[in-house]
């Protein structure tokens, strides 16, 4: 059993990272050289839904790459329940940013969902019924049914990020990992895209997700993960996104303004 001390809310607690959907340990990544990522423990609770918080270029999204090896790390590794990324990686479903996607490329709304079936296709790619039932449930389920046939490239932004969504149902995984998926959309997307993690939530899924909105974490999260550069603080919402916390995250850019407006403590 692989086990860490790491002390939170002034306790010193014994983490059992083989429990853990995901857990990296001494994560480092860097662009150049000053490190975009900096000696990051992370350890996801199963069943949960974690937020990674943290100013612009604080490397929320270069962890999230990063634990999934789409971004090569100077140091460190990630363990899905307690095992090698490498042979875990079909137990996890990734969302990208909306803005890394061409969307000038000539495709059908289904033709994207049925990619997240890629690896119970195989390499000849040979669709069954049941495959094509299960990616209209999946545009179902993200209120996007009737817009099947319809060429990606045509639709709005809410309505991209829904298809990248359904095409993440599409992959039955145990692990969901979403970049930004509320950018950019309207708050009826917002609103069908939570209410779609939420029940993967009661499913006994895993769900984190990077989020710039300091006002819904509270709503949408139960855990939260803050970050700049290095880790700032990991636990429950309640107990970790704290005045203190922020203001060591941001760096005193939070006004008290904003600080109030969430109901927090100035510490």
């Amino acid at each position: 059993m692989v086990m860490s001390l790491a002390a939170r809310d002034g306790l010193t607690q014994v983490e059992d990272v083989s429990s853990s959907p995901l857990a990296v340990r001494g994560l480092t990544v860097s662009y150049g050289e000053k490190p975009a990522v900096f000696s990051v423990d992370m350890t996801l609770r199963a069943g949960h839904m974690t937020a990674i918080v943290g100013p612009n270029g604080a490397g929320k999204s270069t962890l999230l790459k990063a634990a999934l090896g789409i971004v090569k790390p100077l140091a460190g590794q990630a363990m899905v329940f307690g095992k090698p990324l490498k042979s875990q990686r079909h137990r996890i479903a990734y969302v990208p940013q909306r803005a890394s996607v061409d969307w000038d490329f000539p495709t059908r709304v289904i033709d994207v969902v049925m990619m997240g079936l890629q690896r119970e296709l195989g390499l000849l790619r040979r669709s069954r019924p049941e495959h094509h039932t299960h990616a209209f449930d999946c545009l179902n389920r993200v209120g996007m049914k009737d817009f099947a046939d319809r060429q990606i490239g045509q639709l709005s932004g809410g309505q991209q990020q829904r298809v990248f969504l359904a095409r993440a149902l599409a992959q039955k995984a145990e692990i969901y990992l979403l970049d930004e998926p509320f950018a950019g959309v309207d708050a009826a997307t917002e609103r069908a895209i939570i209410d779609v993690l939420k029940s993967l939530r009661s499913e006994g899924k895993t769900v984190v997700a990077v989020h710039h909105d300091l006002t819904t974490v509270a709503d949408y999260f139960d855990d939260v993960f803050l970050i700049n550069t290095r880790k700032v603080a990991e636990g429950p919402v309640a107990s970790t996104l704290t005045a203190e916390s922020l203001d060591k995250a941001y760096g005193g850019r939070l006004a008290m303004a904003q600080i109030d407006q969430l109901g927090l403590a100035a510490g």
